[in-house]
């Protein structure tokens, strides 16, 4: 019989999970191993669209419900702070010239 994992070690395997999986949305040949160690800016050296973000922030609100047994309005708020902090960045961003931040 498989021992149960705690739910430190749910969380755990959730990161790693969650980071794999941008990963591979995002067409990138890197795991959670690649970065792990790392103690720079990782997420900002690969690049995704806001459809694969959007992709994966759907696959992650699922994850976290089924595994983490979260509701749903929960596991979109997770998936938003995991997005702020692990996100790749986007490379299709379009501003009009009225949303662009002005420098002066």
């Amino acid at each position: 019989m498989a021992k149960r994992l705690t739910r430190e070690q749910k969380e755990k395997q959730m990161v790693v999970d969650m980071i794999n999986k941008m990963f591979e949305i995002a067409g990138h040949e890197v795991t959670f191993e690649d970065v792990k160690d790392r103690k720079d800016a990782w997420y900002s050296d690969w690049t995704m669209t806001e459809a694969q973000y959007d992709e994966w922030k759907a696959w992650g609100k699922k994850y976290l419900q089924t595994k983490l047994r979260m509701y749903a309005k929960m596991a979109e708020r997770q998936m938003e702070m995991i997005g702020l902090m692990w996100g790749l960045k986007f490379s299709d961003l379009k501003f009009t010239q009225n949303e662009q931040i002005k420098t002066n």
